[in-house]
């Protein structure tokens, strides 16, 4: 009797294969969305969009600190038109991310434009959940190319060799 169920059932072991990659925030929900997945896209969504919007108003608590500095109309437009810059680079890049696998190295050297911009990543997670769990298209894609795979793989190998019948040799 499992302890920790309170049944006489063992776990099911693993399938065969290759197995899903997790999403965060979604595990591997995304495969059968169930488990809440929809609930979980919802808040995802709905958590992205007020992460941004209590970002957008701790930057206007910035922008307000420079219009009390009088530090002038030049630097505020210039502060300003560089944050969305960076916001809109960071959305496009966050939602390149989403469909395609990013070099690394050029992730990490593009880490501190995504820092400015965080309220286009943001919004480019919310935008994106009305579609899918952000990255599950890619997620998906590969693991079906590593299912099929597998399957023609596995199709080929049908028991153990030693048991098929001898040919006869020519001679």
């Amino acid at each position: 009797m499992s302890d920790e169920t309170g049944t006489n059932e063992t776990p099911a072991p693993p399938a065969a294969g290759p197995q899903p990659e997790p999403l965060p925030l979604f595990g591997t929900t995304w495969l059968d969305h169930d488990g809440g997945y929809l609930w979980r896209r919802l808040g995802a969504g709905i958590g992205s969009l007020a992460l941004a919007a209590a970002g957008a108003f701790v930057l206007r608590f910035a922008f307000q600190g420079l219009e009390i500095a009088k530090v002038g109309n030049f630097l505020n437009l210039l502060l300003i038109v560089a944050f969305s810059a960076c916001s809109a680079i960071a959305f496009r890049r966050a939602w390149e991310s989403y469909g395609k696998r990013v070099d690394p190295e050029s992730s990490q050297s593009a880490r501190g434009l995504m820092a400015i911009g965080f309220i286009g990543v943001l919004l480019a997670y919310f935008v994106r959940t009305f579609m899918e769990a952000p990255g599950e298209k890619l997620r998906r894609t590969e693991y079906e190319t590593a299912r099929a795979q597998y399957e023609r793989r596995a199709s080929r190998r049908t028991g153990n060799p030693s048991n098929r019948p001898k040919k006869k040799r020519r001679g």
